[in-house]
């Protein structure tokens, strides 16, 4: 007999745990022990009909010759978890889809403030969804049994955590939504939280005001207290002793001394505006530090370079908290030089540059046809994208000499980011019927180039002529942080202030409210206030680049298209109709498309997109389109062409695709003798209609139009 799963309790089958909370009138059980043993922890979770599992494992010695945390994440989508054969040649899982590596990023973020700074053992984080239930978030479910698995493991970790998705429909908050309540909703915050500090924040939101999303901020993090305190109580009950790890001893004598020797120097070189200069200084004055201390103390030589590192963090640290004094002698809330250009590619759709001090991103803009849309396939099931927007972060952007690659999570999560911030304004599908690609290269990077993608973006689109409803700013906000009482936000955080600093808060919108949020940390935790300065911040200084960059560049969307873009027109005919128009193996449309130089789609819903370089030919096109899905209706006439002439009468096509019969018999008052003497192929005749038969057949006559033809 098992024993019964209570909630906060536990049920015990030899090592066998098993822990349950109601969430929402749904279960959520962490399986402990059962599974994935060798790991150093691991949790089976179960949320609604969702099963994830979560491995974590850690070397037992730091790895060697680094000088970061060796953390990955993976999150892994099976097919299997929603009954599905995978799409691929092989038939099995291939590289992670865009929304795997962007939740596999989410949980990362999450995670990676909690381990000690000085930890070098590799931690390799795995979450596995088994079974998806799409009502009941693998993403959350995943982030929860992470932080489950690193409390009961002896991987040293300053958890737990617990995230929720917080939506909003009308004034009320929806604590994570089934995927149809997404759909509706203005707003989804996925809120990450301790249990007194957020964690981390990832938001898209349709312009959703600020204060809102503060609030949605502080309900999510109040709704993952009892998540919180759930895993608290697990970890109390079979949690393992943390492990030690060799710290990071810093040699307090041989630190003041590099300190005496180089500190006047480096706080000169940081000083220098120019990335390129400055970098120079800086390597001059590691140089000159192993020159002067390698033969001194040689046991210390592969340390000098983070001495040197503390004291750069210190120096920047002190300037920004004590004196209010930013890198490049910049005030807390001033702005780098702006700057922007539109319109100079001249065969692109769209195009432009924007600049905010040496962070410099060329956005382009490419229109296609619908059916250019990109086909998404995931655990969700598959969907098409007619928004698509793409990041480049090439080597030469930070002046480094290496080959190009191909793009990694970095650059697949800044242009789902941008992505994110520009679909709320994107025109409906109905107004504008294009497929919209839009590819962010970073030219120049010092700093905050993703949301240097949003303003450059938003231009581009604006130069191809997509009629977005609002242009977008994007900014990021900074921290250093002491204590809880001691702390300072800046506004525009370049490359210095985000290595040295503690947060990296991008926030993206429009004049009206919030599209996108995410923020990065580096401490435990953000409190409340510094989140609602950082909100503050933002929202005056992307009104700034707004009203002094944006909109004084390009006013409004061009009002005609690039020559160069394909000019579009969209119909629509009655679903049954679909079959004439494409006629028998496609003969009749592809017969439209060569006439007129044109290419057609048509959706199961009966919508018809004709796009080609000339869009008068395009309307011809759509004209013919309508007539031959028009009905047709005994009694009508129609002036026709022969298209083939038989011993027993002529077939006639009375408009595009549409032919009908006319007997020998009907097409005379008198008896024909030799129809190849009365008529002939490719000769116009005037024809009425004069019978459908049950299987569609038009059937014509001639003699039945003469009164016309006296008239």
């Amino acid at each position: 007999m098992g024993a019964a799963v209570h909630q906060f309790g536990i049920c015990m089958q030899g090592s066998k745990e098993t822990y349950c909370v109601e969430l929402l009138g749904k279960s959520l059980v962490l399986e402990f022990g059962k599974y994935s043993e060798l790991a150093n922890g691991s949790c089976f979770v179960r949320y609604g009909e969702t099963v994830v599992g979560v491995t974590v494992c850690c070397t037992d010695k730091p790895k060697e010759d680094v000088d970061f945390f060796p953390l990955s994440v993976d999150y892994e989508e099976k097919f299997y978890a929603c009954g599905r054969v995978p799409a691929s040649f092989g038939r099995r899982e291939g590289k992670p889809s865009e929304r795997a590596i962007l939740t596999a990023r989410l949980i990362d973020r999450s995670i990676r403030p909690l381990f000690p700074k000085d930890l070098r053992n590799e931690v390799s984080v795995v979450c596995t969804v088994f079974s998806m239930d799409p009502d009941s978030s693998p993403e959350i479910a995943s982030i929860v049994g992470t932080s489950a698995a690193l409390c009961v493991s002896d991987v040293p970790w300053d958890g737990p955590i617990a995230a929720t998705n917080v939506g909003i429909v009308g004034d009320r908050f929806l604590f994570n939504p089934s995927s149809k309540l997404v759909e509706t909703s203005d707003m989804l915050t996925t809120v990450v939280s301790t249990s007194d500090l957020v964690t981390m924040v990832e938001a898209a939101a349709k312009e959703v005001p600020d204060e809102i999303v503060m609030q949605a901020i502080r309900e999510g993090h109040r709704f993952n207290q009892k998540i919180i305190s759930f895993i608290e109580n697990i970890q109390k009950g079979i949690g393992k002793g943390k492990r030690t790890y060799e710290k990071e001893i810093l040699c307090e004598d041989i630190f003041r001394q590099i300190a005496d020797f180089s500190t006047k120097d480096l706080k000169c070189a940081l000083q220098k505006k120019e990335k390129s200069e400055r970098a120079a200084s800086l390597s001059s004055i590691y140089e000159g530090v192993r020159d002067k201390f390698s033969e001194i103390y040689p046991d210390y030589t592969e340390k000098f370079d983070n001495y040197l590192y503390l004291l750069q963090k210190e120096i920047v640290r002190t300037w920004i908290y004590r004196y209010g004094k930013r890198v490049d002698g910049r005030k807390l809330d001033e702005l780098r030089k702006l700057s922007a250009e539109v319109g100079l590619l001249p065969r692109a759709h769209g195009s432009a540059v924007f600049t905010r001090g040496q962070t410099q991103v060329l956005s382009t803009v490419t229109l296609g046809s619908i059916k250019d849309r990109q086909l998404v396939d995931n655990l969700y099931g598959e969907h098409e994208k007619r928004y698509i927007h793409h990041y480049n972060f090439p080597a030469y952007s930070v002046g480094e000499a290496r080959s190009l690659r191909a793009p990694g999570r970095r650059e697949i999560g800044h242009g789902a980011l941008a992505e994110r911030a520009l679909l709320p304004v994107i025109p409906k599908e109905e107004d504008f019927p294009y497929t919209i690609r839009v590819v962010s290269d970073v030219l120049s990077s010092n700093g905050s180039t993703s949301q240097g993608s949003v303003c450059g973006s938003t231009l581009a689109l604006m130069d191809a002529g997509v009629p977005i409803t609002s242009p977008v700013a994007g900014i990021s906000c900074g921290l250093v942080f002491k204590d809880k009482d001691h702390w300072v936000t800046m506004v525009d955080i370049q490359g210095l202030e985000d290595f040295f600093g503690d947060m990296d808060f991008k926030v993206a919108g429009t004049e009206k409210g919030i599209t996108a949020i995410q923020v990065d940390t580096k401490i435990r935790g953000l409190s409340f206030d510094i989140i609602e300065e950082a909100l503050r911040k933002t929202r005056e200084a992307r009104a700034k680049i707004l009203n002094d960059v944006i909109l004084k560049t390009i006013s409004r969307p061009r009002k005609s298209l690039s020559k160069y873009a394909p000019k579009l027109v969209v119909g629509v005919i009655a679903i049954d109709k679909i079959k004439d128009v494409i006629g028998s193996g496609g003969k009749v449309v592809q017969k439209l498309c060569a006439d007129y130089d044109c290419k057609v789609e048509i959706a199961d819903d009966g919508k018809v997109f004709i796009n080609g370089s000339d869009i008068e030919k395009c309307k011809e096109a759509l004209e013919i389109i309508k007539s031959i899905a028009r009905e047709v209706k005994v009694g009508e006439i129609y002036s026709g062409k022969v298209t083939k002439v038989v011993k027993y009468g002529a077939f006639v096509e009375i408009f595009p695709g549409k032919e009908g019969f006319c007997h020998i018999s009907q097409l005379d008052n008198k008896r024909i003798e030799n129809i190849d003497d009365f008529v002939k192929s490719g000769d116009p005749i005037l024809v009425k209609i004069v019978e459908i038969d049950a299987q569609g057949k038009i059937n014509l006559s001639r003699k039945d139009a003469m009164p016309v033809i006296c008239k």
